[in-house]
């Protein structure tokens, strides 16, 4: 039985691979390294002119932590407002308190700015405090999916909480295991969590075609400036047809 994927997509390229490989949704972002962040106009534009599959960008104004002052909220909200104008399927965001729980009034007001796109939860979602008791403000709120790996590093490994999960949300709201999902492990988390559509990255390391490369400086962090990843449509392919 085919799966139905969502691809955390970090580029327009991989948008479209994530397409061609029959997955049904992209959550789309940048700086994947850092959990992902807002993408750009050009972005979210150029996917919802190019392609037919659904576009949800993350609206997350840095990486870190899901804490944010109020010119970070602010950010947020003007870019609900952009993805609103480039007519975009839906919004992915998380806010939480400093004490670890859902932080309602906030997200109740991206919600409403929000509508009548839909609106998703990220794995914010893992980093609260009580996830059985997140899940209910969740819905409570009005989400209608939520990302998670059960608060554990992986979804393979959090494959029984994910099925706890699933059983409370009863349909209420869409659980979607995420982290470290691979065609070699997306059958059995299937059929030990009862979930109905996972994401995936489902990402590649691409060499640079560079010739010339200069050894003795860096731009950023990464070891190896001279590739880059992307999403791999052939193993979009392979989860999708598990």
């Amino acid at each position: 039985m085919s799966k139905s994927l969502e691809i955390c997509a970090n580029s327009y390229s991989s948008a479209v691979a994530a397409q061609n490989g029959g997955a049904i949704r992209v959550e789309l972002c940048e700086n994947m390294a850092e959990g992902g962040t807002t993408p750009s106009y050009g972005q979210i534009k150029l996917c919802k002119e190019r392609l037919s599959i659904e576009i949800w960008p993350i609206i997350r104004p840095r990486g870190g932590d899901f804490l944010y002052n109020a010119d970070e909220f602010e950010l947020m909200k003007e870019d609900i407002k952009i993805c609103k104008e480039l007519n975009c399927n839906g919004v992915v965001m998380g806010i939480l308190t400093p004490d670890g729980e859902i932080d309602k009034i906030r997200c109740k007001e991206l919600i409403e700015l929000a509508k009548p796109m839909p609106v998703s939860f990220h794995r914010a979602f893992d980093m609260s405090n009580d996830l059985e008791k997140a899940l209910e403000d969740l819905i409570e709120l009005g989400f209608v999916r939520v990302l998670t790996s059960g608060g554990f590093e992986s979804a393979f490994t959090g494959m029984e909480f994910i099925s706890k999960l699933v059983r409370q949300a009863n349909g209420r709201i869409e659980v979607m295991p995420g982290a470290g999902i691979y065609p070699d492990n997306i059958k059995e988390i299937a059929a030990k969590t009862s979930a109905k559509v996972f994401h995936s990255s489902a990402r590649v390391s691409l060499q640079s075609k560079m010739q010339f490369r200069n050894q003795s400086t860096k731009m950023g962090s990464i070891e190896d400036e001279y590739q880059y990843q992307q999403t791999s449509e052939e193993i979009v392919k392979q989860l999708t047809s598990k």
